[in-house]
């Protein structure tokens, strides 16, 4: 009955330490943003409007924009660190993301887009790739990756990306949010 125990407590252990073995190798070296900014900012919204006024629409709300969308001051680079080295930081924001802003939304960060946001895989060799915050082994898709992880990690309520060939969508169905491609003109 010993020997029986006995072989059922190193069964147990094996499967346990199996167990942690595998745990430890699906989990890689996770950042506290899942390595989803290129660059934390803050953009803020103007002051709340006098009491008389309606409160802005968005106010509270926190999102991140990929790494393709110009906020002065800031280089874009497009996911590429050799283009953002000898270009200068932009001299106006974009309009979507001012809108948003004037809206009373925060931006927080630029986040991670493949090299010049061509492919679908999510990696970025000069930024490292993000991590997937619903499948830590697992590719995060793209190329918009940075902008999906952000919101799936809880760490906006929203990110603005570009959807060509499934950009925004692929690397949202890869974390497990959703991600929407809104009709051509539709925002710029």
């Amino acid at each position: 009955m010993a020997s029986a125990q006995a072989n059922l407590c190193v069964l147990l252990g094996l499967g346990l330490a199996g167990i942690l073995i595998m745990t430890k190798k699906l989990k890689k070296a996770v950042k506290a943003d899942f390595g989803a900014f290129v660059e934390r900012l803050q953009l803020l919204p103007p002051p709340p409007p006098p009491p008389s006024k309606a409160p802005r629409p968005l106010t509270g709300l926190t999102f991140a924009v990929s790494d393709v969308f110009d906020v002065e001051g800031s280089i874009t680079g497009f996911g590429n660190l050799v283009w953002a080295k000898i270009h200068e930081g932009a001299s106006q924001t974009a309009s979507v993301v001012s809108a948003l802003v004037e809206g009373g939304v925060s931006c927080t960060g630029k986040t991670v887009v493949e090299d010049m946001a061509f492919g679908i895989s999510g990696e970025n060799k000069h930024y490292d790739t993000p991590t997937n915050p619903a499948a830590p082994a697992r590719t995060p898709g793209g190329s918009s990756s940075g902008a999906a992880e952000a919101v799936a990690a809880n760490l906006v309520d929203f990110s603005l990306g570009i959807d060509t060939v499934g950009g925004v969508r692929i690397p949202a169905r890869y974390c497990g949010i959703f991600g929407f491609r809104p009709s051509h003109g539709t925002v710029s």
